[in-house]
């Protein structure tokens, strides 16, 4: 999500389990919030780039 969300620990922004409840919106999945869902697709296109092994 664009939102500022803490719903997911971890990334460049450093969330920890405390920092969760400060802007916990869903009732139900958790969402990673933009700057995390940048780091995942750069992660994901890193493992699927030719010549990477796994």
């Amino acid at each position: 999500t664009g939102d500022d969300v803490t719903e997911c620990i971890g990334g460049s922004a450093g969330i920890t389990a405390d920092q969760l409840d400060l802007n916990y919106e869903t009732y139900c999945d958790p969402r990673l919030n933009y700057s995390q869902s940048l780091e995942m697709a750069f992660l994901v296109s890193q493992l699927m780039a030719p010549g990477v092994s796994k």
